[in-house]
């Protein structure tokens, strides 16, 4: 069954869509919760769609939703920032657990690209999570906005000219662009103990594997990670998208099932 969802944080609605296994009424399932990308949505490229239907047919429920300033949840864009999407994951977690079809024992969380980073340190912050998938983590961001670029260009100029950076159309506010610098990516996940798996692919230009490695070296031996050849950011291929999804389903069915 698929039906929609509306979870309210400060004042906001998040829209979501939900995906129930079939089963009696009040069964409790294993329960996935996914993180969208930077200004991406609860569709994601690399189709969370597809891979909610998977995790359905194999008895795991799932919940995507919009983080403000995205897709049809409320919010601006402009007032961003990635300690609002790590606060508004952890009351999305909360408002999850209180469902009459989920075991608030079995809960993954899946993040794609910043929301990798952001599922990174929920799952360290937020006490419950039973399993992380991460999906091209862009832990580069901090450190490529730190030096004072994104996207190849410089932000300062930009910002003190317009009071925002134009990001593909998208509005960045110098409040967002502090705010992921002074990110401690690996320090704040790195203190999840659960079981984590880390899907990457090594033709990926957006987030480079270099910094992706550099998780393993926080985590206490409970991290792997899977470089998949060829693979790009978005999984842009019908054989890396089946590979990732695949990889994805079978760490969670040993974790949450």
């Amino acid at each position: 069954m698929i039906c929609h969802h509306d979870f309210h944080h400060t004042g906001m609605t998040l829209r979501s869509t939900v995906h129930i296994p079939e089963g009696p009424t009040g069964t409790r399932r294993p329960t996935v919760v996914f993180v969208h990308g930077f200004t991406s949505n609860r569709l994601e490229l690399p189709n969370f769609v597809a891979m909610s239907r998977l995790l359905e047919a194999h008895g795991i429920a799932s919940v995507r939703f919009d983080l403000s300033g995205h897709g049809e949840s409320d919010g601006d864009f402009f007032d961003v920032t990635i300690t609002g999407e790590i606060a508004e994951t952890r009351a999305v977690l909360q408002s999850v657990r209180a469902f009459d079809f989920v075991d608030p024992e079995r809960i993954g969380l899946v993040g794609m690209s910043m929301g990798g980073v952001v599922a990174g340190i929920t799952a360290a912050e937020e006490p419950g999570i039973s399993a992380l998938c991460l999906w091209s983590p862009a832990a580069v961001a901090p450190f490529e906005v730190g030096r004072g670029h994104l996207k190849g260009r410089p932000l300062a100029p930009e910002i003190e000219e317009k009071g925002y950076f134009d990001a593909d159309g998208w509005r960045i506010s110098p409040a967002l662009a502090e705010d992921i610098a002074g990110l401690d990516v690996y320090g704040r996940s790195g203190k999840y103990t659960g079981p984590v798996h880390i899907l990457h692919g090594d033709k990926d230009d957006i987030a480079p594997l270099e910094y992706v490695r550099r998780y393993l070296d926080h985590y206490d031996g409970n991290a792997e990670l899977e470089v998949v050849e060829g693979a790009d950011h978005a999984w842009g291929s019908v054989p890396h998208r089946t590979t990732l999804h695949q990889s994805t389903l079978r760490f969670l069915r040993r974790h949450l099932q």
